[in-house]
């Protein structure tokens, strides 16, 4: 047996048990903290959990529990209040809604800002066109969000737009060390290559304005897929309707069936 093999096999499991950690470690909480109150915020704000069955929206609880248990949730220079809180942790429990055994493991923070904002963080001024953003360098582990918009995404479920979602996709993708649109810690690998045909198809309508799906995800395959997420979990009727190959795939990708 070769030299190479000894070395290659303890990196290999370092980097398997560094996954697991960021992934698969659980603890546990006692639903008994779940407010009473706090069910009537999500059967009013978020559809996702209304349509779920009883047993899910108890698995939900549990999970928004473990989101407040490992992420601050912060209003910068505004009050912010249960809603608030709730619709955050309703926009992580939502796309990894599929996969109880996984948690973020990359975030220890979001930021509520009273609006949008610019590339330096300001609430005031010019070029605040900015609704959402997951930090980097300096800001890394960290997410910052406008309130209203957070709000506007619950609020209409006919909308094709959550920035919440969108924002959180983003740390999925990231969470296997590469933003580049392909979420492999959730995506089965035989998945992948569909995903990206679709992916490229879908960006090249967009461009010749042959679809419905937010223009800015064809910006880039990582826009896409954040765009593409708040979709098809936001609005999944009308998405399935008018993208009934991407519907199913995503479907598979995100193990939910609505």
């Amino acid at each position: 047996m070769s030299t190479n093999f000894f070395v290659v096999l303890p990196l290999f499991l370092v980097i398997t048990l560094i996954i697991w950690r960021i992934w698969f470690y659980k603890k546990t909480v006692n639903l008994n903290n779940f407010n009473p109150a706090w069910r009537n915020i999500l059967n009013k704000e978020v559809s996702f959990y209304t349509d779920l069955s009883p047993k899910d929206r108890f698995r939900f609880e549990e999970e928004i529990l473990y989101f407040f248990d490992d992420v601050t949730i912060t209003g910068v220079e505004i009050e912010i209040n249960d809603t608030d809180r709730l619709l955050v942790a309703a926009s992580a429990v939502i796309p990894l809604f599929g996969f109880p055994e996984l948690r973020y493991r990359n975030i220890n923070e979001v930021l509520l800002y009273k609006g949008s904002f610019n590339d330096e963080h300001q609430t005031e001024g010019e070029g605040r066109n900015i609704l959402g953003k997951v930090g980097s360098g300096g800001m890394n582990r960290l997410m910052i969000l406008s309130l209203p918009a957070l709000h506007a995404g619950f609020a209409n479920e006919n909308s094709t737009t959550n920035v919440g979602i969108h924002e959180f996709v983003h740390l999925i993708d990231k969470a296997d060390g590469a933003i580049d649109g392909i979420p492999e810690s959730l995506m089965q690998k035989q998945y992948v290559a569909p995903w990206l045909k679709l992916m490229h198809k879908e960006i090249d309508d967009i461009r010749k304005n042959k679809s419905d799906i937010n223009p800015y995800g064809a910006t880039s395959e990582v826009e896409f897929l954040s765009v593409a997420s708040e979709y098809f979990f936001n609005n999944p009727d009308a998405f399935q309707k008018k993208h009934p190959e991407l519907y199913e795939l995503m479907k598979k990708m995100y193990r939910h069936s609505f």
